[in-house]
């Protein structure tokens, strides 16, 4: 019970990766609240880990909007007395050759990613440095933040952004006991991979089997996919951990796809 009676928000965390980190958490013995665009499943999340309601709590929140974003924070912290812990895991995927990528498409991944990103640090830093408790950020990173593949070029541009916001939350809030990490995973076969399956076997001219195979986990050591409990694990270790001496770092959950 290494989180016993710590706050979190989990954004995304109606289905995959977040929901399995909200269950663990939950499991720790924090209080979550499952922060999601779709807020039928958020709070379906909610009543399905905690049948009573009083240690997690469905909350909408579109992390590309200011007032959202605040508005969602706040409730949080009123409900539970406090954030103690930033989970910021919401994300999607559009693949595209970049000479064919929208700038649309591009505008709406950055958004999410980053804007999501800072906007709701921000919300939770307030809070965490009036409470004088200290915290833990966690983004949801990719080993795309620290290696490169070909259709993704928002993608790509969008997880290195996110271990540059680490590195600066993690030095302005040490003063503050806030911490801040990335978590790096390398494909997780969640709704978002499973998409790219076809997307990318169309734009590379190979088979549906290739992709997985000779794309996604072609570097791996065990030719398997990093799985949610993988993926959680590691933030239920970083949100627990008693010290900075691992602040600012990013963390590879990557079964040795990328080796740093």
């Amino acid at each position: 019970m290494i989180l016993k009676d710590k706050i979190a928000v989990v954004t995304g965390a109606a289905s995959g990766i977040g929901k399995e980190i909200a269950r663990q958490f939950l499991a720790e013995g924090a209080k979550v609240a499952i922060a999601d665009l779709n807020i039928d499943g958020a709070r379906a999340t909610a009543a399905e880990f905690d049948p009573g309601g009083d240690r997690a709590m469905g909350v909408a929140m579109n992390v590309t909007s200011e007032a959202e974003v605040d508005a969602g924070i706040a409730d949080v912290a009123a409900k539970f007395g406090g954030i103690d812990i930033l989970v910021s895991n919401a994300g999607i995927q559009i693949v595209a050759p970049i000479e064919d990528y929208l700038f649309s498409d591009w505008q709406k991944m950055l958004s999410i990613h980053l804007d999501g990103a800072f906007l709701t640090t921000r919300a939770v830093v307030k809070h965490m440095y009036a409470q004088g408790r200290g915290g833990s950020i966690i983004y949801m990173g990719s080993v795309h933040s620290k290696e490169a593949s070909v259709l993704k070029s928002a993608y790509v541009t969008a997880k290195h952004g996110l271990i540059g916001l680490c590195k600066v939350v993690a030095k302005e809030g040490a003063a503050h006991g806030v911490r801040a990490n990335v978590i790096c995973p390398g494909f997780v076969r969640t709704p978002l991979v499973d998409k790219q399956i076809p997307e990318q076997a169309a734009a590379l001219g190979i088979s549906e089997a290739d992709v997985i195979s000779k794309v996604m986990l072609k570097e791996t050591v065990d030719g398997a996919f990093t799985t949610v409990d993988d993926v959680a694990r590691t933030a239920v270790f970083l949100a627990g951990f008693p010290t900075n001496a691992l602040t600012g770092q990013s963390i590879v959950v990557s079964h040795g796809w990328f080796m740093q």
